[in-house]
């Protein structure tokens, strides 16, 4: 049997107008997102590097995004014990999550793509037979991911879009905006996992309700910001403005997201290198009954949208 390592990615091009948008069946990465010439992301140019890639660069992370703590729960009476991939959590996933798997890939029309893949049951330790959709859309100045997943019984599901957004930045993106609609953090533990308390931004961690660059403060950041109910789906959860004037919005459905400025990048790329803004179900909340359920059914089945966009009007 063929190692999978060895197996070829395939690589789909999504265009609409002056936007273009590389998309791979190895953990239904977004490999780059360019407005015209100017990259948007991080990304490796040959698709094959991303077998060895331990960033997440552009991934579809989970079955469960971030950090469940001890790499287990317990659900409906059982205890499910959870691949282990960062000391004693599972991240992501674990070493066999949807980042870590070939998706088939169909480019439907020229700006559209879907991938799809289904993880069987016990995977990783988690229960259930799941089947998964991604549909990618490019909508100049949009870009849409669109996120589905189907349980055959009652298991966690919360996923992440993965990218490094770099909006054209050269170096690093310390010196961008970055305007989130919230003022509170899920609080962490000593291994960064959630210990189940809320607390108001600006304490431990930058408040970036209003306005302020990145790396203001000199401080790495990687946490889970909860996001300002009170918001409309025409109010974007995320802004960033890079130091050119080329800004982004962020629009989402999901409870908050992970913003981590990627002080752990190395190799070819440098620490500050790209944002994430990883919108998902608050990590950890198998193992914290106080935080908004993951859990999902074949009636509740899974599904997140996410949108980018790069305003027309730049002013």
């Amino acid at each position: 049997m063929a190692d999978p390592k060895s197996m070829p990615v395939e690589q789909v091009i999504l265009q609409d107008g002056d936007m273009s948008v590389s998309v791979l069946s190895y953990g239904a990465s977004t490999q780059g997102w360019w407005l015209g010439k100017t990259p948007l992301i991080l990304g490796y140019e040959n698709p094959q590097d991303y077998l060895s890639d331990p960033f997440y660069l552009g991934a579809i992370v989970g079955r469960v995004a971030n950090r469940i703590g001890g790499a287990q729960f317990t659900l409906q009476g059982g205890v499910h014990h959870l691949t282990a991939n960062e000391g004693p959590t599972t991240l992501h996933g674990g070493p066999s999550g949807l980042s870590r798997k070939y998706w088939d890939i169909v480019k439907t029309s020229p700006n559209q793509a879907v991938l799809s893949l289904t993880s069987p049951d016990g995977e990783g330790g988690f229960p259930g037979e799941v089947k998964f959709e991604v549909h990618v859309e490019l909508t100049c100045p949009r870009l849409i991911y669109t996120i589905r997943a189907r349980p055959d019984r009652p298991t966690p599901i919360s996923i992440a879009q993965h990218s490094y957004y770099t909006l054209g930045c050269p170096e690093d993106i310390l010196g961008c905006l970055l305007r989130l609609r919230s003022n509170r953090v899920l609080e962490l533990d000593a291994l960064s996992v959630p210990s189940g308390d809320i607390s108001g931004a600006g304490e431990s961690v930058p408040d970036f309700a209003l306005s302020r660059t990145v790396g203001s403060e000199g401080r790495e950041l990687d946490h889970f910001f909860v996001f300002d109910e009170s918001g409309t789906p025409d109010h974007p959860v995320a802004a960033v403005r890079a130091p050119s004037g080329l800004r982004m919005n962020v629009y989402s459905d999901q409870p908050g997201a992970q913003v981590y400025t990627g002080a752990h990048l190395s190799g070819r790329f440098s620490p500050g290198a790209g944002l994430c803004i990883e919108p998902s179900g608050y990590p950890n909340a198998v193992n914290v009954p106080s935080f908004p359920s993951v859990i999902h059914t074949p009636d509740n089945p899974y599904q997140q949208t996410l949108t980018l966009e790069i305003p027309e009007d730049q002013s």
